[in-house]
């Protein structure tokens, strides 16, 4: 058995805090304004305890001294005695020693193992050759006491010159901190980190901070212009807010917070941080991926909560099953919110649903419980109208209304989508002469919803209007029988063939109605999503896919008689000005064959 006291050599540290400890300089500030706002709450509870005498306004004052190179940050808060500086500053409390820091000198990956070590003060010595505390405690029989250190191991404490209660920090900046001399930077670095702590924080002046943020407030006591007038404060050139989630938690976590729903365009923004993480209402970082699922990035808003464990630059999280639990509790309020508008006014939800469509079906694909939850407000808005008016549906009321008309001789509910109302118009045309409905989904995200819906819902299949002919999108019993025999279909077929990429183009014969087009170029389902999923960078590992279309001929159109009639010059014409349509309307005719073709039309004006 052996016993004895672990020795604490702390000779490395001053190096480590300034080049390893934090990734940027400004965080210095924010450290220890954070410092002087615990000083003054710890004042606040010893007062509610009758613990201490009056303690008149708390007010933390920042200024600067540009003649004598000098930041200093004054609080008027529980202050400290000569016994309590050598305790908290002088003392740094490390386990593991020489190893620990030998370690973390090499390895920033893996600083936030230092979470809990409280080195906030510390951070000073990133911009500073010099340090400086004058303090006073709040105690009557205590003497003010003075701290010295010029960012080595070694330090003074003498007697103070502060005559009230409180503590100045004084940093004489260095060279090459010069900037945060500068009262611009100071703002600055104050309105971004600052801005909502609970004690007025003073600079050149003027308050520069709301005590009371709105988040912390009670929702009961707040109007509906308070919530959009607080998004244009932090945002002030965006749009306003669809609506907003007030978040309240004390139990099994604390977690305040404010999250509004922007109007979200088509397009997936890249620069999504806009949802301000806040420990006790200091701003901790907008990279926020670990605590809000991918999915809510969409949103903005604010997230205050003291139990997310952050690292000791507070820039990243640690793992923490707390974590998990505030990111279910996020997700689920969310839906809640969705599910109760759209309970509350249907109307109302379907005029805002273009502008969170992408957002709510970003998440039914990434989170099944989100799915589970979605599903019953998520829309699908047609491009038809029924009887009634409607275009909007939830999944199992759009199932139920096509289901009809639109169900296979497998027994399968195949729905039809269109992606370009323009480019596919045709298409769409005619599959509503069939008595078909046809969904609009243009955003960016459906390609990997529509395959959700599918892996979700049972004998349901969904088809874009251009993936194969007007029949054969729903493949029922009824089939219509080619009026020309199996030779003239051969001619057919070889007469369009010559002219095709046998590659690029396979080409078959249908037998459709009359009145549906001689020619169309279809492209399979599967074959067009792969694709898609490609060029969103999905499948990359696989290659590129090849182009591959169909070219199809109705049998029993008109001009198919007059093409097998036809002599070779003519056939050869009707041929060209049938294959150049059809490429023309799936925006296949480029370049030189695009030029001819637009001669060819012009010279018969």
């Amino acid at each position: 058995m052996q016993k004895g006291k672990v020795s604490v050599n702390t000779e490395n540290i001053f190096p480590i805090i300034k080049k390893f400890l934090y990734t940027d300089n400004e965080i210095f500030l924010r450290e220890l304004i954070s410092n002087a706002v615990d000083a003054s709450q710890k004042l606040k509870v010893l007062s509610s305890r009758s613990e201490t005498g009056e303690i008149g306004d708390l007010k933390i004052k920042v200024a600067i001294n540009e003649e004598k190179k000098t930041l200093t940050i004054s609080d008027n808060g529980i202050g400290m005695s000569a016994d309590e500086i050598d305790k908290y500053i002088n003392q740094i409390a490390f386990s593991g020693a020489e190893e620990f820091v030998e370690k973390f000198q090499d390895d920033k990956e893996n600083a936030n193992i230092i979470g809990h070590f409280g080195l906030g003060f510390y951070s000073a010595f990133m911009v500073a050759d010099k340090v400086e505390i004058d303090s006073l405690s709040y105690r009557e029989e205590e003497t003010a006491a003075h701290w010295t250190c010029e960012g080595s191991t070694d330090f003074k404490i003498t007697k103070g010159k502060r005559k009230k209660r409180g503590t100045d920090i004084i940093l004489h900046i260095n060279e090459e901190s010069k900037e945060y001399l500068e009262k611009y930077t100071i703002k600055n670095l104050l309105s971004k980190y600052c801005k909502f702590l609970p004690i007025s924080i003073e600079f050149e002046d003027e308050i520069i901070n709301q005590t009371e943020p709105l988040w912390k407030k009670n929702p009961t006591e707040l109007k509906d212009e308070d919530y959009t007038a607080f998004y244009s404060q932090l945002y002030p050139m965006s749009e306003p807010p669809l609506f907003w989630i007030h978040l309240n938690v004390d139990y099994p976590f604390k977690l305040t917070g404010i999250l509004y729903f922007p109007k979200i365009k088509k397009e997936i923004d890249p620069n999504r941080n806009k949802i301000q993480l806040y420990s006790n209402q200091v701003f901790v970082t907008e990279n926020v991926e670990d605590i809000v699922p991918e999915y809510l990035m969409l949103l903005h808003g604010v997230i205050d909560s003291p139990d997310i464990p952050l690292n000791v630059s507070r820039s990243s999280l640690q793992a923490d099953s707390n974590v998990k639990k505030i990111t279910s509790h996020i997700s689920k309020k969310v839906s809640d919110k969705l599910k109760e508008l759209y309970k509350k006014d249907e109307k109302d939800f379907q005029l805002k649903w273009k502008n969170m469509s992408l957002f709510v079906k970003y998440g039914m694909v990434s989170d099944e419980k989100f799915y589970d939850r979605a599903k019953n407000f998520c829309l699908l808005q047609s491009e038809n109208q029924d009887d009634k008016g409607q275009k909007f549906y939830t999944i199992d009321q759009y199932i139920e209304h096509i289901k009809a008309k639109q169900t296979d001789k497998d027994d399968q509910v195949v729905a039809l989508y269109t992606t370009d109302l323009d480019a596919q118009h045709s298409y769409i045309e005619q599959a509503k002469n069939r008595g078909y409905d046809v969904l609009y989904m243009d955003e960016i995200i459906d390609n990997h919803f529509v395959s959700t819906l599918e892996a979700k819902l049972e004998k349901f299949q969904m088809k874009r209007v251009d993936s194969d002919t007007v029949d054969q999108l729903i493949n029922t019993e009824d089939s219509l029988e080619a009026v020309l025999s199996e030779e003239e279909l051969t001619k057919l077929k070889e007469a369009f063939s010559k002219d095709l990429d046998e590659e690029k183009f396979v080409v078959e014969t249908k037998s459709m109605t009359p009145d549906d087009p001689f020619v169309t170029i279809t492209r399979s389902e599967f074959e067009r999503r792969m694709s898609e999923m490609q060029g969103m960078g999905g499948m990359a590992m696989f290659g590129q896919m090849p182009e591959k279309y169909q070219l199809n001929i109705n049998a029993n159109h008109a001009l198919s008689q007059k093409l097998i009639k036809a002599k070779a010059p003519g056939k050869k014409k009707i041929v060209k000005e049938a294959l150049d349509l059809a490429k023309l309307s799936q925006n296949l005719l480029k370049g030189e064959e695009l030029s001819a073709f637009v001669k060819r039309q012009m010279e018969k004006l």
